[in-house]
């Protein structure tokens, strides 16, 4: 670069630095300035020469993580310096011991705990997994740990596209699994919504961009109604003297995605598109949540309310400190709307979150529950003998989930997650009690431990000094507490049963001149139908699985007709750092699969089983072998954020040789001869082969299910897309998981 680039590229930093320092009211004293320009000075310096791999100087990097945490988190001084910092200690020459020397303790203890682990653990562990406990760990002591970090990883997510694909995968994977979660659970509405569009934009890209273009072309439709709708709202809410906003909103692409999903409805049928808000400033001699019910009721005066949607956060606020009143009310046109009432303070907790939360403390005496939660999260890190993997898992569980509220005897409330059982309630009060718990009275009724409770529920626990923990207890308790005390009190056990079954299982092999190889433990994991060997050792301990057709197993042939004659591209990658610095383009390996391919190196995941046309991954397991998922697998999401350095991307090249088995369901009006013309659709006019086909009619409606095999998903959605056409067919859908039915 010449002398004018170099002086070009500064001022552009420092007109960014000045627009951070804009964004940060609290950063503008004489004291806090002097202090702020004292962090990006030291970083400017540090980063000098150093770029993104979008070419741009990477020291812009810092300035928009403290950006983002200033004007859309609301962090102060220190968390700007903590977020102008959070790289400086990781990617250059200076020590958490220097910052502490320059900065004070709690900036450097901050930048400490965002900075990434390598090399510390057993290989055999995740980092992925390790760097997150040590990021809750320290999450705990300060909060801005977790919420520069968000801010870290939000402008990453901006920034993607510059990333070859196997990163983008990586860490798209691991953003959806815990950091917009855990967004969520911070009360950090708009970053959660934008880390899920922006990980479905690079895990999903065709689907987003349909989404993105169906909401973009109902728009003008949709303000054309929000005039319309909150016009008599409006009229009603001036008379009465407040002063107020009514905006409308679309869902996230994201949510809408989610919703069609879990549902299986198309675009059009998801009615709660578009929510409507009412954010007012309340008057001064009334409460709050006297005045969010009182608007209730002039709206409902307007329009009806649907009765079962009614979510009243205002008397008792979710786990992450929102708080607002929501409805549905049937509108105009005879379209349901949603509609939430919430007061200004209301709308800056739900939109920023924990910093807010902390901004308004004060006004509240009784202990949140967000402090709650992250007292729990401690109590689960306070275990050292907890596997990384596993606690990333139990911990996973209650960031996402909906909230009941539970009573015990004596009035007092406790929050759980929805689908929580009293055993969960048991472990919620003491882990004592969890142990002992042998039942529960459920509002007075003796209920087992498995009973799952409902919001409102009054319960008892019934203990016993003679109960012990028992293993399948994990088969319904739901709770990351819950699930973390039973594995501890069975851990040491578990861990001899496993040494056991191994040993069994190389006794048997050992008389059959054979030794334990991957291979071997293939064939034995695929006849049983089990994911991992310690799965198959426990069982082989414990008895329940026997070794007596050893022989059968090991003399079957290992063939997989699901990928022969398939050309498969996969990005392999050889740099297994997840930095940000650049790096030369990544090569493509491109393999041939045939007869005489090695057919154990590759396998098609049984959790999704996707088909050529499918957007697929690839994970590369201990053993080198490839197995393919599809993108929306949730298995593939875990893989990717735990394990996202064995993440391989992957692309079919499709060859009409091979026919994949799929599962098509469908359903409509029961009619004389309606079989016989979905049959004769499939064979003779679409030339498809039916391997089985099962439907049932009941009350003029049919259903039912059919397994196909066919060459990629192209031909299937042509398919799909022609029985529609058949008239008294009202729905036909694809179902991914065929594994329970084959």
């Amino acid at each position: 670069m010449t002398k004018l680039d170099w002086e070009e590229e500064d001022k552009l930093i420092r007109e960014q630095f000045s627009k951070l320092m804009e964004a940060c009211p609290r950063c503008q004293t004489p004291e806090n300035t002097k202090l702020v320009t004292k962090a990006f000075e030291l970083a400017h310096e540090a980063h000098k020469g150093m770029r993104r791999k979008s070419g741009e100087p990477y020291i812009l990097h810092p300035i928009e993580v403290a950006r983002i945490a200033a004007e859309e988190i609301g962090l102060g001084t220190k968390g700007v310096i903590a977020a102008l910092l959070h790289d400086v200690v990781e990617d250059t020459d200076y020590t958490v011991e220097d910052l502490q020397n320059i900065f004070g303790e709690k900036i450097a203890s901050i930048v400490a705990g965002l900075t990434k682990l390598e090399g510390v653990f057993d290989q055999s562990t995740s980092i992925q997994a390790e760097n997150f406990r040590k990021l809750l760990l320290t999450m705990v002591e300060d909060v801005r740990v977790i919420l520069i970090k968000l801010a870290d990883r939000l402008h990453n997510m901006r920034t993607l596209n510059s990333m070859p694909e196997h990163k983008r995968l990586k860490i798209a994977g691991e953003t959806l699994y815990f950091y917009a979660p855990l967004a969520h659970r911070l009360g950090l509405y708009a970053i959660k919504s934008e880390l899920e569009d922006l990980s479905l934009k690079y895990e999903l890209p065709q689907v987003f961009n349909n989404l993105s273009q169906k909401v973009k072309d109902s728009e003008e439709q949709h303000v054309e109604f929000i005039n319309h709708f909150k016009e008599p709202i409006e009229k009603r809410l001036l008379a009465e003297g407040y002063e107020f906003d009514v905006v409308g909103r679309h869902k996230s692409i994201y949510s809408i995605w989610s919703k069609m999903q879990k549902k299986d409805l198309p675009f059009e049928e998801v009615y709660d598109v578009l929510a409507i808000r009412v954010v007012f400033t309340p008057k001064s001699h009334l409460p709050e949540k006297t005045q969010c019910w009182a608007i209730y009721s002039m709206i409902t005066d307007i329009y009806k309310p649907k009765p079962d949607r009614l979510r009243d956060w205002v008397s008792t606020p979710k786990a992450n400190g929102y708080e607002a009143l929501h409805s549905t009310v049937m509108g105009p046109d005879g379209k349901w709307v949603e509609i939430q009432i919430r007061t200004k303070r209301m709308d800056e907790i739900a939109e920023r979150g924990f910093a807010a939360h902390w901004k308004y403390k004060g006004q509240k005496e009784k202990e949140s529950e967000l402090d709650k939660w992250l007292e729990m999260i401690k109590e689960l890190l306070d275990n050292p003998d907890a596997d990384s993997l596993e606690f990333l898992d139990d911990f996973k569980l209650n960031l996402f989930a909906s909230e009941i509220m539970i009573f015990t005897p004596k009035g007092e409330v406790r929050v759980l997650p929805k689908g929580a059982t009293a055993l969960d309630f048991a472990f919620d009060i003491h882990t004592d009690i969890g142990y002992k718990c042998i039942g529960a009275k459920v509002n007075f009724k003796l209920v087992p431990l498995s009973h799952q409770l409902k919001s409102g529920d009054q319960v008892e626990i019934i203990t016993s000094e003679k109960q012990q923990p028992k293993y399948d207890w994990l088969n319904f308790v739901t709770t990351a507490k819950a699930k973390t005390r039973i594995k501890n009190a069975f851990k040491e056990e578990r861990k001899s049963i496993i040494e056991k079954g191994e040993q069994i299982l190389e006794d048997a092999l050992h008389k059959k001149k054979l030794t334990i190889n991957s291979r071997i433990l293939k064939k034995i994991l695929d006849f049983h139908k089990l994911q991992k060997r310690d799965e198959l050792y426990f069982k082989i301990g414990k008895g329940t699985l026997k070794l007596d057709n050893l022989h059968k197993i090991l003399s079957t042939k290992s063939t997989n007709k699901w990928i022969r004659y398939w050309k498969l591209n996969f990005g392999m990658s050889t740099n297994k750092q997840d930095t940000d610095q650049a790096e030369p383009p990544q090569k493509k390996k491109q393999v041939v699969l045939s007869d005489n391919e090695e057919q154990d190196q590759f396998t098609i995941s049984e959790c999704c089983n996707p088909i050529p046309g499918d957007d697929i991954l690839a994970f590369q397991d201990d053993n080198d072998k490839i197995i393919l998922h599809s993108r929306k697998c949730p298995i593939a999401l875990k893989l990717m954020s735990s394990q996202g350095n064995r993440i391989v991307s992957a692309q079919w090249e499709s060859h009409k040789i091979l026919s994949y088995l799929a599962l098509i369901n469908l359903s409509g009006i029961d009619k004389m001869g309606i079989v016989s013309q979905i049959t004769k659709v499939i064979s003779e006019d679409q030339n498809v082969n039916m391997r089985s086909i099962n439907i049932e009619s009941h009350d003029g409606i049919f259903e039912g299910s059919i397994y196909l095999y066919i060459h990629n998903t192209e031909d299937l959605n042509n398919l799909i897309l022609t029985i529609m056409k058949i008239k008294g067919v009202h729905n036909v859908t694809r179902q991914d998981r065929i594994k329970a039915d084959l």
